[in-house]
C-alpha cells in the first residue's frame, strides 16, 4: 500500500483551468502550507506535519507536476514557472478557506514558496525555505568543476526531448541516485516511502523536467526583474541550509539577506532531507518562525 499521512484528509482541489492539486489536510488553528522538494512528494512532511497539526491547520499538497497532482503538458515556459506554481498554492489555500497563511518549502517547494512571497506579500504571513538559494543566486554560484554537484540542473535545463528520454531510460536509477547521495541518514527514508517517491517520479518525468527547465528560463527572468526593481520578501523569513557555501564558495546568509530583510538563517548538520532526517529541529524552526 502507498504510505499516507495518518490522520490527514486527502483532497483534490481545482486550482487552475483543467488542473487540480492533491493535498493532505489536518489540524485546526492558523494555517501553514508545506511544499515538498525533489525527488519527493508531500510524504516528506509526514513527521513535521503531524507535529504542527497539534495546533495549526496543516496543508501538504503535491506540487503541480508531482505526486498525485495534475501534470499539464509543457506548452510554454509559463506552465511550470514558479509564478504559476505559486499561484496554484495561493488558490489552493483560498479554496480551503484561507486568505492568509504561512508557507514553508523544501528544495523545489522552497523555490515556489519564495516566489509566492514575492508575488503575494499580502497573502503569505511567514516564509520558510529549506536548503535552496534563490534561482538567480543559484545559477551565479554554480561555476567551474564544483558545479558538477548540480549536474541534474544543467541536464534538465536542456530543450525538450533529450533529458526526458535519458531520464526515462532508467528513472529509478536517476531519481534513486539523489535519494542516496543527499541523505546523511539513509534510514530516514524507509523502503515504503522510497518506493512511493520512485513510483511518483517514474510517472512524472516530463513534468519534473519541465519544472527544472523553467528555473533556467522564465524563473530566472522573474528573479532578475525583482532584483532590478528591489522587490523583496516583506514577511518574517527563516532559511535552513546545509553548509553548501563552505564547499562551493559563497555566503548563503548574505545572499538570502539581500532578498529578506527580516531573516533568520540557520545551518543544519543533517543531510538535504532535513524534514525526514531531523523533523524535530525543522518543526521547532517553523514554530519559532510562526512566533515572530
Amino acid at each position: 500500500m502507498t504510505p499516507a499521512l495518518p490522520g490527514f484528509d486527502h483532497l483534490r482541489v481545482p486550482v487552475a483551468e483543467g488542473g487540480s492539486l492533491h493535498a493532505a489536510v489536518s489540524g485546526s488553528g492558523s494555517p501553514i502550507v508545506l511544499l515538498h522538494g525533489f525527488p519527493q512528494t508531500h510524504l516528506m512532511w509526514r513527521h513535521v506535519a503531524a507535529d504542527l497539526a497539534a495546533d495549526h491547520t496543516v496543508i501538504c499538497p503535491d506540487l503541480r507536476g508531482y505526486g498525485e497532482s495534475d501534470k499539464p503538458a509543457e506548452t510554454d515556459g509559463t506552465v511550470y514557472s514558479k509564478r504559476t506554481m505559486a499561484q496554484d498554492i495561493v488558490t489552493l489555500a483560498r479554496e480551503l478557506g484561507h486568505e492568509r497563511f504561512a508557507l514553508a518549502g523544501h528544495d523545489r517547494g522552497a523555490l515556489v514558496a519564495y516566489r509566492a512571497g514575492l508575488d503575494h506579500p499580502e497573502t503569505i504571513t511567514h516564509l520558510a525555505c529549506l536548503d535552496v538559494l534563490p534561482t538567480a543566486d543559484m545559477w551565479e554560484t554554480m561555476r567551474g568543476v564544483t558545479a558538477a554537484v548540480g549536474f541534474h540542473l544543467f541536464l534538465m535545463a536542456q530543450p525538450p526531448g533529450l533529458p526526458e528520454r535519458m531520464i526515462a531510460a532508467d528513472p529509478d536509477a536517476f531519481f534513486g541516485y539523489f535519494l542516496d547521495i543527499w541523505a546523511n541518514d539513509p534510514e530516514a527514508v524507509p523502503a515504503d516511502v522510497r518506493a512511493a517517491y520512485l513510483a511518483a517520479c517514474r510517472a512524472a518525468v516530463p513534468s519534473i523536467v519541465a519544472d527544472y527547465r523553467a528555473s533556467a528560463g522564465i524563473d530566472l527572468e522573474h528573479d532578475l526583474a525583482d532584483r532590478a526593481t528591489g522587490n523583496r520578501l516583506r514577511m518574517p523569513v527563516s532559511v535552513l541550509q546545509q553548509d553548501w557555501g563552505a564547499a562551493l564558495g559563497f555566503d548563503a546568509r548574505a545572499l538570502w539577506s539581500a532578498w529578506a530583510p527580516d531573516l533568520q538563517h540557520s545551518t543544519v548538520s543533517c543531510g538535504h532531507y532535513m524534514a525526514e532526517e531531523a523533523p524535530g529541529e525543522v518543526a521547532k524552526a517553523l514554530r519559532d518562525l510562526l512566533a515572530r
